[in-house]
């Protein structure tokens, strides 16, 4: 396959169930009085759902106009809703600096090469305001999607060569690389999921970062 247009249109709702962590994020989005929440990589909308119930101002972009149709219903069917985007997480986000209290995104911004996910990290700090909680979770193990074979397309970056996912880039994260690329952030918490992923909870600064010169 190789996209996530082309699962959705075949699987349909991937994913039903939230990940596992988000009733502790949601309690803890709650205890730090978050009202906009972006869902980065919304896919089908499991995470959007359970943020609209939990009466959040949501919001959710996805590279998937498949997986947006299929959010839009799911939102409808249950009278919610959530403002959603066709975007990719790779390029610049449709939003103003410090637009969002919370970003969340789940098995998602590891599906690229490094220096792509490096700028998509560096627009989740652009559009969290300061004290703003993001919360992601990446791969740490190189067999993503069932695959039985994998090709390395560069350091760390492996592309399943079968299977659902087939042809999408996982780039395999260490506890070390994750701290480094979200080393703008202040952690909360790292911790190694199910399916083989580490998760990610941190606080953008109060303080604006100082420019190097």
């Amino acid at each position: 396959m190789g996209d996530w247009e082309s699962i959705f249109r075949e699987k349909g709702k991937v994913f039903l169930k939230p990940q596992e962590d988000m009733k502790k994020v949601v309690k803890f989005l709650k205890k730090e009085k978050i009202k906009k929440v972006l869902d980065l990589g919304c896919g089908t909308g499991r995470h959007a759902i359970m943020l609209a119930k939990h009466g959040f101002d949501v919001y959710g972009t996805d590279i998937s106009n498949e997986g947006l149709r299929l959010t839009r219903k799911w939102l409808k069917k249950l009278n919610l809703k959530a403002k959603l985007k066709q975007a990719s997480c790779y390029k610049k986000f449709p939003f103003k600096d410090n637009f969002f209290d919370a970003v969340i995104s789940i098995q998602v911004i590891h599906h690229n090469y490094h220096d792509k996910i490096e700028y998509c990290i560096s627009e989740i700090e652009r559009v969290l305001k300061p004290g703003g909680i993001v919360f992601v979770t990446v791969t740490h193990h190189k067999n993503r999607g069932g695959a039985t074979k994998t090709r390395i397309a560069a350091p760390r970056t492996h592309i399943p060569l079968d299977r659902e996912e087939k042809g999408l880039p996982h780039y395999v994260y260490t506890k070390a690389l994750l701290k480094k690329d979200f080393r703008h952030f202040n952690i909360i918490d790292i911790h190694k999921g199910i399916a083989n992923h580490y998760c990610f909870l941190g606080k953008k600064p109060n303080l604006p970062r100082q420019k190097q010169t």
